[in-house]
This record gives C-alpha cells, sequence and structure tokens, in this order.
C-alpha cells in the first residue's frame, strides 16, 4: 500500500493506483469528464488537473500514478486555474444549447460549467459545426457539436460491449466520433453509451423530447427479461414510464443495462396493451367487466371438471410471471384437482431435477473466472450482461472455451471476445462434443474413468488443458442446452468434467424467473402432464399466463380445448382464447424474480394500472374464490411471498434448494435435433412489442438463442 496526502487528508491506496483512485477513497471530489471507473484511462478531458507537490505543472489525477508520500492539493491556486482554462477551451466550440438539449438538468458538462466556467467567451469566432449521424433507432447523434471527444463511447465498445463500433477520425477541429462506413450501432448493449456520455451528444432515440429530467419522478424495479434480474430506475411522467436507466448494483448489473432492459418500455405505452375483460362470443371479442369474465372464466372451467376430469385442465405459465403470480397459478391448478402447470414452454426434456438448477456461483464471480466451458448458448445475445462479464475476464486471461451450433455462433466477433478453443456441432451432436472432451480429461489425468467413450480430438485436448488449469473455473449451459430433447445426459456429462477438473457446474438460466419458477413448484405433479404434452393436446381447458404458444413454444396445438383462458397485458392468442384478461406487467404491480444466483428481488409498481387492468396476483386469488378453493385470503403481493417462499423470506434462496446435480445415466446418441429459434428480442411478450427494438439489426435478422 502506498501512503500519499489529499488535501491536508493522509489515505493508503494500493501500489499502481492513480490519484484519482486515491481521492475517490479520501472522499475528495475532482472534476472531470473522460474517466470513468468501469473504462480505461485515456486523459483525454484534462478536467482532473491538480497540484501536486514538486510537478512544475497541473497534472491529471486520472492518469498520475500515486509514490509514497506524495502530497496533492485539488483547491489550490494552480489546481483551480489549470481547471478553469481547459473548461473555456470545452466550452469554445459547444453550443449554448441548453433549453432544447435532453441532457438538460442531468448534464456533467453543465454542472461543471457552473463551477469553473466563465460568464461569457473570449472566443468570437464561429463555432465548428458537426453533421448528424444515423445509427440506428435507439441512439440519436443529431447533435455531435455538443461532442467533447473524451472518447467513453468509442472505449465502452472496446471494452465492455466488445465491439467497436464507434471511433474518433481526424484531428484537431475536424474531429468527430462517428461509425465508419456509414453502419449502425448494433451492440445488444449499446443504450449504455447513452448514460456515460457526459454533454448530451449521444441520446435516445425512443425518448428523444419526451419530457425533461427534473419532470420525471424515479422509481426502482427489476428487468422482467433476462435472468441477470438488472436492477433498474424507471423514471415516469403523468403516470406514464417514460425512460428506463440503470440502478447501480455492482453484485448483478453492475452499473450496465441491456438494450431490452432499457428500451422494452415502449410497449407498456402501446396500442397492443389490453386494457379490458374480453369474451368471445360467436367469434366476435366484446369487452366485459371484471365480475362477467371471471364468472365465465368459472363457470368454463367448472364445465370441463365436470365433463372431463380435474386433469383436463392445465396452465402453461411464463417464467418471466413474478413468484406471486406462479405461486398462484400453481396453488389455482391444484386446488381444482390438476398436476399439469409448467413453465419449461421451450423445453424438450422434462426429466424431473433433483433441486432447483441454478447458475451455481454468484453473478459477480463471472468477472472472476481463469476458465470457463459454455454449452449450447449464444451469450451474448441470450444473456448480454453475463457476457460482459466473462468478457471482462478474457481480458484478465481467462480461457473461454465453447460447444456450440453453426461456425457464427462459434466466430470471435459473435461472441465479443476472444475464444481459447469452440467445437462447432449440429445439436445433436453436442453430446458427443461433451463426450469428447471427458475422454481427454481422463487422457490428461491418466486414467480411463470417462462415462462414454469419446475421441481425444484437438480441440478437446484444448478445452481439458485450459479446464484443468487454475482454481476459477465453470461449466455453463445455456438456454440451448437446457431445452435440448437430451438435456439431462448434456448435464450429467458436465457434471462428470466439473468433478474431474474442479469446475463449477451451472446454468445460464432463461428468463427473469426460471429459477423462481422451480422453486414455486410451477412444475407437473405426479401424474401431471408437462408443457410439451399440454401443448401437443392433451387438454380441454387451458390457462396461460403471459404466455403466447406460437412464440414461447416449439409446437402449440390447443384445438382440443373447449375453453382457452389468456392472462396478459396485450392482446395476445385472440385466434385461440375465449377469454382475455388483463394483467399488470411489472411496471404496474408489486411482485419479485429470483435471478440465476438465487437473488430474491422484490419491487413495487411505479405507476397505476392501465385502464382496468388488475394485478396478476389479484386476478388468481379472486379465482380461486370464485371457484370456491380452500385458501389464504392475502391482502398484498408480500403475503402471497411469505407463502410462496416460506415465512422469514431473505434476499437470497437457501442454497440447500439449489443443485445442478442429476443422477440420470449418460446415453450418447447423435440425431438430428431441431431446437426452438429465439431472437434477442422476441424473448418475451413485452420486447416482442417494441419498436424501437423491432426495429434493431438484431430482430431483423433474428439473432437466435
Amino acid at each position: 500500500m502506498v501512503e500519499i496526502e489529499i488535501d491536508g487528508k493522509k489515505v493508503e491506496v494500493p501500489e499502481g493506483s492513480m490519484v484519482m483512485h486515491a481521492a475517490d477513497k479520501a472522499g475528495t471530489y475532482i472534476p472531470h469528464f473522460c474517466y470513468h471507473k468501469k473504462l480505461s484511462i485515456a486523459a483525454n478531458c484534462r478536467m482532473c488537473l491538480v497540484d501536486v507537490e514538486k510537478a512544475p505543472k497541473a497534472v491529471p489525477a486520472c492518469a498520475t500514478p500515486v509514490t509514497q508520500g506524495m502530497i496533492v492539493r485539488t483547491q489550490s491556486e494552480k489546481a483551480i486555474k489549470a481547471q478553469q482554462s481547459v473548461m473555456e477551451f470545452l466550452l469554445i466550440n459547444h453550443p449554448l444549447d441548453c433549453p432544447i438539449c435532453d441532457q438538460g438538468g442531468e448534464c456533467q458538462l453543465q454542472d461543471l460549467a457552473v463551477g469553473y466556467g466563465r460568464s461569457g467567451s473570449r472566443y468570437e469566432e464561429e463555432k465548428r459545426v458537426v453533421f448528424h449521424k444515423d445509427v440506428g433507432p435507439l441512439i440519436s447523434m443529431e447533435e455531435m457539436s455538443r461532442c467533447i471527444h473524451c472518447t467513453r463511447c468509442v472505449r465502452f465498445g472496446q471494452e465492455i460491449a466488445g465491439v467497436m463500433e464507434l471511433g474518433m477520425s481526424n484531428r484537431g477541429e475536424h474531429a468527430e466520433i462517428e461509425t465508419f462506413l456509414g453502419q449502425s450501432v448494433d451492440s445488444e448493449l449499446s443504450g449504455n453509451m447513452i448514460d456515460i456520455c457526459p454533454v448530451g451528444a449521444l441520446t435516445s432515440k425512443p425518448f428523444r423530447y419526451s419530457a425533461r429530467t427534473w419532470e420525471l419522478s424515479r422509481r426502482k424495479s427489476i428487468s422482467p427479461h433476462d435472468s441477470t434480474g438488472a436492477n433498474l430506475i424507471v423514471q415516469v411522467k403523468n403516470n406514464k414510464v417514460m425512460r428506463v436507466v440503470p440502478l447501480e448494483n455492482e453484485a448483478v448489473n453492475e452499473c450496465w443495462i441491456a438494450d431490452r432492459d432499457r428500451f422494452s418500455y415502449e410497449a407498456l405505452n402501446g396500442d397492443q396493451r389490453l386494457t379490458k375483460p374480453m369474451l368471445k362470443q360467436g367469434g366476435e371479442w366484446t369487452e366485459v367487466d371484471w365480475q362477467t369474465a371471471l364468472e365465465y372464466v368459472a363457470n368454463g372451467l367448472n364445465q370441463v371438471r365436470s365433463q372431463h376430469g380435474a386433469a383436463s385442465i392445465g396452465a402453461l405459465v411464463s417464467p418471466h410471471s413474478t413468484v406471486e403470480e406462479l405461486h398462484l397459478a400453481s396453488s389455482l391448478v391444484r386446488g381444482l384437482g390438476s398436476q399439469n402447470i409448467d413453465h419449461r414452454l421451450r423445453h424438450l426434456d422434462f426429466a424431473p431435477a433433483e433441486g432447483v438448477r441454478w447458475l451455481g456461483m454468484p453473478i459477480a464471480a463471472l468477472s472472476e473466472l481463469n476458465s470457463v466451458l459454455v454449452v449450447g448458448s449464444n451469450l451474448r445475445k441470450d444473456h448480454p450482461l453475463f457476457a460482459q462479464r466473462i468478457r471482462q475476464a478474457a481480458r484478465a486471461g481467462c480461457a473461454v472455451n465453447a460447444i456450440t451450433s453453426e461456425a457464427l455462433l462459434a466466430d470471435p466477433e459473435a461472441w465479443a471476445m476472444p475464444l481459447h478453443a469452440s467445437a462447432v456441432a449440429e445439436p445433436g451432436a453436442w453430446a458427443k462434443a461433451l463426450a469428447n472432451l471427458a475422454a481427454a480429461i481422463a487422457a490428461e489425468k491418466g486414467h480411463g474413468g470417462a462415462p462414454q467413450a469419446g475421441e481425444v480430438t484437438d480441440v478437446a485436448q484444448a478445452m481439458a488443458k485450459a479446464l484443468l488449469l487454475g482454481d476459477r473455473k465453470a461449466v455453463l449451459l445455456g438456454n440451448a442446452a437446457a431445452h435440448h430433447p437430451d438435456a439431462s445426459t448434456l448435464l450429467a456429462l458436465c457434471q462428470w468434467i466439473g468433478e474431474q477438473t474442479g469446475a463449477t457446474v451451472g446454468f445460464l438460466t432463461e428468463a427473469a424467473n426460471t429459477v423462481g419458477a422451480q422453486i414455486v413448484n410451477a412444475l407437473p405433479g405426479p401424474g401431471g402432464q408437462n408443457a410439451g404434452q399440454m401443448l401437443s393436446g392433451g387438454l380441454r381447458a387451458a390457462l396461460l399466463l403471459n404466455c403466447e404458444p406460437g412464440a414461447d413454444s416449439v409446437a402449440a396445438d390447443l384445438s382440443r380445448c373447449e375453453m382457452v383462458v389468456t392472462l396478459s397485458p396485450f392482446k395476445a392468442n385472440m385466434d385461440i382464447s375465449d377469454v382475455l384478461l388483463p394483467v399488470a406487467p411489472f411496471t404496474e404491480t408489486s411482485g419479485t424474480f429470483v435471478n440465476a444466483e438465487g437473488r430474491v428481488q422484490s419491487f413495487h409498481a411505479v405507476v397505476r394500472p392501465l385502464g382496468d387492468t388488475r394485478p396478476g396476483w389479484k386476478v388468481l386469488r379472486v379465482l380461486g374464490d370464485l371457484l370456491g378453493l380452500a385458501q389464504p385470503r392475502h391482502e398484498t403481493s408480500l403475503d402471497v411471498l411469505a407463502q410462496a417462499l416460506g415465512a422469514g423470506t431473505t434476499d437470497r434462496v437457501d442454497e440447500c434448494r439449489l443443485s445442478n446435480r442429476t443422477a440420470v445415466e449418460v446415453m450418447v446418441r447423435q440425431h438430428d435435433v431441431v431446437l426452438p429459434s429465439v431472437g434477442i428480442y422476441q424473448l418475451d411478450s413485452i420486447v416482442r412489442r417494441a419498436p424501437s427494438l423491432q426495429l434493431t439489426a438484431d430482430a431483423r435478422g433474428g439473432a437466435s438463442a
């Protein structure tokens, strides 16, 4: 450790730290623009100039290493004059458009100009003009004349997103930040560039000119999309969601969110919202009141039960639903006497699990891996924030290995990180590729205990050597591996590999509440039908909770159903449903998601329900009452949560309930496998209806999971 003095205060920091790091630790603010704690140091803006004793002139705090006994003054005359001079230069060409700038009110340049700027400019020359660029439907580069060339956006692309989509061309007053060859910005994390831009040169195209920052209320929430459980700040005006930005949580999403977390809110205000209960009569849809709709559903379910038995009723529930909704849906179905409920809508293997499938490690530990094997995942598109963490590990030397399909998905540019070794095979041959790896590990360890005969190929050998080195390693099964008809065999092989190499074995898990759905047992009970059987025509009455069988499953045949009830925030399943019940999306209800690491995250509604929309847990509770089911009288979602997860619910699921072990016997077979193809912006009902996301290159190209 090195001890230095900042403004008379002693502080100790690790050797190699910069003065800026020491100032952060000491609680001393140094003005800056280009410095960002998650990005490399560029020292472009020079706003952080400080006075270091014995230095002939002011030096940049972000790029000056600390030395033992160094004395730093941030408020001396030399430091203040240097910072004021830098501010004067930064404002020479900056347009005076604060009144119309979307960044106004939350702009670093605006804030620092108050403290370090002059009341007038000494320069009378014309300001430079930078022409706008069209870089896609999410980011606006209409006012690039504001840019101060801090290069935060460029470094973000290179270091965090893994794709250098922006760069700086030319020099001096001709310098510009731009894409090259007129390309668009297509990274799945691109919206973070808006957040880190300190001057409003990059702004949100969907939000542009919608509201001023001081008009917005800020409310905490949780992302309902992938299994990261990203923490959000939802900004609201006049009971309408206007913008979504990240809430920093170092253990979960750091200070980033994926574009689908940021821009999917558009769907919440779209014309596809369902705002009143609807019944289909004679092929025509009619809006009705809640009492009529719920009594119709209750009568219909009772009639089906009396004619065909309770086993003919089932529920297909989306793992993007809250813990409370999933628990009450499960209670309702079982209260009717049926065991037909399932959240595994895209799965092809329904073998019972020994415990709750999960990541197998804390999310933050992904950044610290020495070696990792990813099986059956388009990691970057399936889990953008997990991929970002593994990318940071790769930058620090982690060997990233992959078993996946199609050369594109195994290409380093498609993963936006270097791959140590990759086995590209059709899904039907993934078990064989894992068997080859097991054989290579057995050969490296000098024993023949592989669970299945395999071939020691060069790729398998390279993977084996990587997994046998280091002390922090993981084998991660992706969405496609979980959906695979041989998912149990893949897991059994990965389990053996993990045991032999000391690697943690885990599932990346598909949806916001895949772990939560398992915990509340949204799974078929003894004698119950799984999702595959229900979707193959095994039901006479179906409840669809936030589920759209045509988009959420491999195949859907509900033609034998005499009643199909859809509970959704949107006008979904209108061709197959008899009743539509408008239930609240995550912004209009309180609820809980359990992310991939088993972290329990509850949230409150940020706006009032739209129209006659009602929280899903309340609809299910009232429907249970009308069906005459014996159930507690839950008054709040917290009451439901306490029943679902047990009294004394903490912020993390008890690890004794989490397990990725399997006792399934390994049976390697090579056969043709057709897996569900899920685009990054087709994952759930909300992102499917977000207009800006559907205009992106990923949506047009159908980047599959």
